[in-house]
């Protein structure tokens, strides 16, 4: 049986407070995207309503629920997760070995909800010891402490 070689998360800013939505830990960068996209368009998709039923994958858990207070960050999931552009540089930063985010945000009350995934295995050269460690990534305990790095795209 083939490792756990990628991992994905979501989690919510606000307040000066992190907290966990939802992870996965997957064999292919694929599926990351496949899952990161789909927790997306859930989350947009629940805006002023109940979240679409939960995945029928085995081990595909999906993340909690959000309450957006406008619909900028639930557009800006939709744009992500429709546009095959950025898909693809999504996918080209997992083969190359990189993290992926996506952050959007409420301005109505400063929440901010990430969209994160990353290989297992930091890539050989990257500094280590320094701002640019990688995230926990043993998928039990990755859900404490994790914030992921901030990305220079933020979507409004």
């Amino acid at each position: 049986m083939r490792g756990l070689d990628y991992v994905a998360a979501v989690t919510a800013t606000g307040g000066g407070r992190t907290v966990w939505l939802g992870g996965i830990a997957v064999p292919h960068r694929r599926l990351v995207l496949r899952w990161l996209r789909r927790q997306a368009l859930r989350l947009a998709d629940g805006h002023g309503r109940h979240l679409p039923p939960g995945s029928p994958w085995l081990r595909a858990r999906d993340v909690r629920p959000v309450t957006f207070h406008g619909s900028d960050a639930p557009e800006g999931l939709r744009a992500w997760a429709g546009d095959e552009g950025r898909q693809d540089e999504a996918i080209c930063a997992l083969e190359s070995g990189h993290p992926t985010l996506l952050t959007v945000v409420d301005p109505a009350v400063g929440l901010r909800v990430t969209l994160a995934g990353w290989p297992v295995e930091w890539p050989v050269g990257w500094p280590v010891g320094s701002a640019h460690q990688p995230p926990r990534t043993d998928p039990e305990t990755a859900a404490e402490g994790f914030v992921p790095p901030r990305h220079r795209r933020e979507e409004n």
